[in-house]
């Protein structure tokens, strides 16, 4: 009996090393998903609503992305400042764009630089807090609110480990969101007059551990540590967030290798990979379509579909290479990826008079079969 009970940890051991870890976590909260498609691999405590301190600045920041506008120039206000914690060294009377922002936002974690984007853009904390909420909204993040864009305790300003994950993977969708988070330090020029400085990134992550590409730290005293992860690794995208975690770089780096480890590459392949388009005045009647292994990253496997749309007829002459219809890739009802589906070959019209006069026939049979189906 001790021997299966010796054989069974030590098979658990070596087929998951990092799975005990991640198990472990010492988060009160914790999320990790697949960044491709948003499916959860690990969760603990991750529908839980709990303060996310500075974190709340990946949402401010995707919203002054959206804004797209990033050389737009701002003054800063006394007012703007009023807000405590930290900061990218903002002063009453400085210049600074959009983009000197984003970054003071990503990197150094400016609350001065959260309320400046807010009141620039909507004019009252209360006014870009409904911009927040309302994005959220459409992400379908259920259990989020934002009172604050800095991240400041507040009553009624929440989210969950989960929902955050969610949003960060909507965020670095945007290219300029991506591209700031993965900095690990940054030259901008601001001030009164502007001149350079240089800010760092507070994650850590960035610089130790291979395939980090983002996301946000935060700290309060009521939220505790937290953190928000991504890496890309062989082609797979994991995000992992911990919230109130004492021991959070060690976590995500476990969580992290978790996620690639769990995560799977598949070659899907539709039921049917063969498809028959005719061809109207073609000097074939069909072109034959052939739809090519589509490669995923995904944790559920059995749970993929695909449907595939193609014209009813086409006309020639078709070219090699053309495209002629889509496949579109689902995760149960989320669409996680498409693909074009070209022409394998060369259609030429018919030639001559009696080809001509077919053509003219085929046209009509098939307008008078579509109008047959309306």
């Amino acid at each position: 009996m001790r021997r299966v009970v010796f054989l069974l940890v030590l098979s658990i051991l070596l087929s998951g090393g990092f799975t005990v870890s991640a198990l472990e976590t010492s988060a009160k909260a914790v999320a990790v998903i697949n960044g491709d498609t948003g499916e959860t691999v690990f969760a603990k405590n991750a529908g839980e609503r709990l303060p996310m301190a500075s974190t709340t600045k990946i949402m401010t920041a995707l919203l002054l992305c959206e804004q797209n506008d990033f050389d737009r120039q701002i003054v800063v206000t006394a007012d703007m400042l009023k807000v405590e914690g930290s900061s990218m060294g903002l002063l009453a009377g400085d210049t600074v764009s959009y983009r000197d922002l984003l970054y003071g936002m990503l990197l150094a974690s400016g609350n001065d630089a959260a309320n400046v984007t807010a009141l620039s853009i909507d004019g009252s904390i209360p006014a870009f807090a409904a911009r927040m909420n309302e994005k959220a909204k459409s992400l379908g993040l259920e259990n989020t609110c934002f009172v604050t864009p800095s991240g400041l305790d507040a009553d009624g300003h929440y989210t969950t480990a989960l929902d955050l994950a969610r949003l960060a993977m909507a965020a670095l969708k945007n290219e300029e969101f991506a591209a700031a988070a993965a900095s690990k330090a940054a030259t901008l020029c601001y001030g009164n007059p502007p001149y350079k400085r240089t800010l760092k990134n507070h994650n850590k992550l960035l610089n130790s551990l291979e395939g980090v590409v983002g996301v946000k730290t935060g700290f309060t005293k009521k939220a505790g540590r937290c953190l928000v992860s991504a890496a890309k690794r062989d082609g797979k995208f994991v995000i992992a967030v911990t919230l109130h975690d004492s021991n959070d770089w060690a976590d995500h780096k476990a969580l992290l290798q978790y996620g690639f480890d769990t995560i799977t590459t598949t070659d899907y392949m539709p039921a049917s990979s063969s498809y028959s388009v005719p061809v109207i005045g073609g000097s074939v009647e069909d072109l034959q379509i052939t739809v090519e292994p589509f490669s995923v990253n995904t944790v559920k496997t059995d749970q993929i579909r695909s449907e595939v749309e193609l014209p009813r007829f086409l006309y020639a002459p078709v070219k090699s290479g053309q495209k002629v219809g889509s496949i579109t890739y689902y995760l149960g009802d989320q669409i996680f990826g498409s693909s074009p589906l070209y022409a394998s070959t060369d259609v030429a019209r018919k030639q001559g008079k009696a080809g001509l006069w077919s053509q003219i026939k085929e046209n009509i049979r098939w307008i008078i079969a579509g109008f047959g189906e309306i």
